[in-house]
């Protein structure tokens, strides 16, 4: 499975971006699609999920600021990103894996940076 991440970019604080994320490959019947996110200095963090079923789930510091959402005509997973704050600049980077089994494959990532 490989995992092409992109939309990143420069944006003003209070901006919207919106990340893709294209799927491709021996993809399971069941699985989650998560963005995770990287700051300098700091540990990667789960930000959201998307299931094969269309179950969403966030971190609480980005609900109802995102939203995750997939693309039925192909495979692809956005991720809607609204009233951006400097704090959310990082690597955005998107991981797929079958239900229950965590992000087995990653994208590249993709750089959000967030002027104050």
């Amino acid at each position: 499975v490989q995992l092409q991440a992109s939309g990143g970019g420069l944006v003003q604080s209070g901006g919207s971006l919106r990340l893709s994320c294209v799927v491709t490959g021996s993809i399971h019947s069941t699985w989650t699609v998560g963005w995770h996110r990287q700051a300098p200095g700091k540990q990667r963090q789960w930000v959201a999920h998307i299931t094969s079923f269309g179950s969403t789930a966030y971190a609480g510091s980005v609900r109802g600021r995102f939203t995750i959402s997939k693309d039925n005509a192909g495979f692809t997973v956005y991720l809607q990103m609204n009233s951006l704050q400097p704090e959310d600049t990082a690597v955005y980077y998107c991981g797929y894996g079958r239900i229950g089994a965590g992000p087995g494959n990653w994208g590249q990532g993709t750089l959000v940076t967030v002027s104050s």
